[in-house]
């Protein structure tokens, strides 16, 4: 892990996270998982589609879930990168169905975790691949070094809290847009203020 690349770009990819064994039995799990589907929530996207997530604050010591948040594979690299102890804010699954899975618009998770009460933007995610993430099924997008501007206002955008769009507009074009396209098991950190979105998914594979 290179402490030095994730202050810079605000985001580091880690490739093999998980084994091949560990994202097969967390695909399986996750697959036939009722909590899942009972827990899952519904969000347009503003572009017409929608986007199917569950999210979960509590983290139970007896699921494959639990095991992979309290790894310290997540957890070690997250101290390094936010200098101290870390906590379990939440985790979620997101599904994408082909050909209708929806996008997440551009935004910060420190835009939203800020309204929390969340006072100082010490925060990261770890998002790990289950399936192949690609440009066709609506792989993670960011901005590298975005989160050097800080904290930016977030407005609703369809169902969902994004950055505002005219504010996005002269955004855009100072920032490096990388398409994290990722193979199952590999994994990226990023810092809460990294600016990121995903695109609907026009393939014809679920992710």
């Amino acid at each position: 892990m290179s402490l030095e690349t994730f202050q810079r770009d605000g985001y580091l990819i880690q490739r093999n996270l998980l084994s091949a064994e560990e994202v097969q039995l967390l695909s399986e799990i996750g697959r036939v998982d009722r909590d899942l589907v009972q827990q899952k929530l519904v969000r347009a996207d503003g572009e017409g589609g929608d986007t199917e997530l569950t999210v979960v604050n509590t983290l139970a010591e007896d699921t494959i879930y639990g095991a992979i948040v309290r790894s310290e594979r997540i957890v070690r690299p997250m101290e390094e990168f936010l200098g101290g102890e870390v906590y379990h804010y939440h985790h979620k699954m997101i599904l994408k169905q082909k050909r209708t899975g929806g996008a997440w618009a551009w935004h910060q998770d420190y835009g939203y975790w800020y309204s929390n009460g969340c006072l100082f933007p010490h925060m990261a995610s770890c998002m790990i691949a289950v399936d192949r993430a690609t440009r066709e099924n609506g792989c993670l997008q960011v901005l590298s070094g975005s989160h050097q501007m800080g904290r930016i206002d977030h407005i609703t955008v369809g169902e969902q809290t994004g950055a505002d769009p005219e504010r996005m507009e002269h955004i855009l074009p100072k920032f490096e847009r990388v398409y994290v396209e990722m193979e199952p098991g590999d994994a990226v950190f990023f810092h809460s203020n990294t600016l990121h979105r995903s695109d609907q998914n026009t393939s014809e594979h679920p992710r």
